[in-house]
């Protein structure tokens, strides 16, 4: 028997990215929340993140679904979630994260959490490290209660048509891709052992504004990320994420010719701007709280706002509601482009479904 999977945490197997779904294996929906380890010890239970950062407190409706769902040793991994009339929402979850005591409790009540388990890693004495994945799969079936309110077994089929028809109609749901895993594959900590393959799409977008990178310093300055926006419906622009992927010499270059766009209340075309709002005003506009932050005018305690605004084209995943669910990643200058040309119109929509029809595979 291994000791090392109830000691401390396990850090979880890990997926690279492929274009397309390969022939041959297990496949599993993306799900898309906080990748946890549970790791239970009879009255011991903790949840690990991904990165070994201890969720237990954050989530005491979840301990006590698995308490009752879980056996008495045992470690698993799967994915914590927030569910809101059928679909997956991402952003509550990450509102679940809170150090106020009193916070996490109204939480848990009014936005409480699931668990979807996809693999086991030990059970009883026994540790699984080395078992493959049809075998954990096979033992996860018969030591998770499903029967228990917000516990679930993710689907997991080898019908290689089905898991492209999961790769589609799922997304409708808010899941954004498929999982395979080879019918032999150990369970490998940390490793990308797995494969995934997620929708990718491009769109383009107004450059609103930039980040400084977080090594960047005054004696070299280096960009970090892009600020974007879509014009909605009424010719209003909306905030909807970032765009990043540059290497350092570029960040570089970027972070200079951004500084000579750099706009603030005392810049001649400061009126320009759809941002330029006064101090009063900036909390209201659409997309732009907790990201684009009046206080200090046109240099934000995010970024910096720019005129004139240039247009990109970015790949990216997935919208929830009007924002970039991920962080997009730039792709290339649109000269040819106007900022108002750029709306919501190119915004694929896929078409909704429940969570429950993910679930009920």
């Amino acid at each position: 028997m291994s000791t090392q999977i109830w000691e401390g945490p396990v850090k979880p197997m890990l997926a690279k990215s492929v274009p397309a779904i390969p022939a041959g294996m297990a496949y599993e929906p993306k799900w898309d929340g906080f990748r946890c380890i549970v790791q239970r010890d009879h009255d011991r239970l903790t949840l690990w993140s991904r990165g070994a950062k201890d969720l237990t407190i954050y989530f005491p409706d979840l301990v006590e679904s698995l308490a009752a769902a879980l056996p008495q040793r045992c470690v698993v991994d799967g994915e914590i979630v927030i569910i809101v009339d059928g679909r997956l929402e991402f952003e509550l979850l990450q509102q679940r994260i809170h150090p106020a005591a009193s916070r996490i409790a109204r939480l848990s009540t009014e936005i409480p959490a699931d668990f979807v388990a996809f693999d086991l890693i030990g059970i009883d004495q026994d540790s699984l490290l080395q078992a493959s994945s049809q075998d954990r799969r096979s033992r996860l079936e018969q030591a998770v209660d499903t029967t228990v309110e917000r516990v679930h077994l993710t689907p997991h089929t080898h019908d290689l048509d089905l898991a492209r028809r999961w790769f589609v109609e799922f997304e409708g749901a808010g899941l954004d891709g498929v999982i395979g895993k080879p019918l032999d594959l150990t369970y490998q900590p940390d490793k990308r052992a797995m494969v995934k393959i997620k929708h990718k799409r491009t769109a383009d977008v107004v450059v609103v504004g930039y980040r400084l990178h977080k090594n960047s310093t005054d004696s070299e300055p280096l960009l970090g990320s892009l600020q974007l926006g879509l014009y909605d419906d009424e010719g209003v622009l909306q905030f909807i994420g970032v765009a990043a992927s540059f290497p350092t010499k570029r960040r570089g270059e970027l972070a200079t010719e951004f500084a000579e766009l750099a706009v603030d209340p005392d810049h001649p075309d400061w009126d320009k701007h759809p941002w330029s709002a006064s101090a009063a005003e900036w909390d209201r506009r659409p997309g732009a709280i907790s990201r684009w932050t009046a206080s200090q005018g046109g240099t934000t305690q995010t970024g910096h706002l720019i005129w004139p605004m240039p247009v990109a084209e970015i790949s990216y995943d997935y919208f929830e509601g009007t924002r970039l669910r991920h962080t997009g990643q730039f792709v290339r200058w649109r000269p040819d482009r106007d900022p108002d040309s750029c709306t919501y119109d190119q915004i694929e929509v896929p078409q909704q479904i429940p969570v429950t029809d993910v679930l009920g595979h």
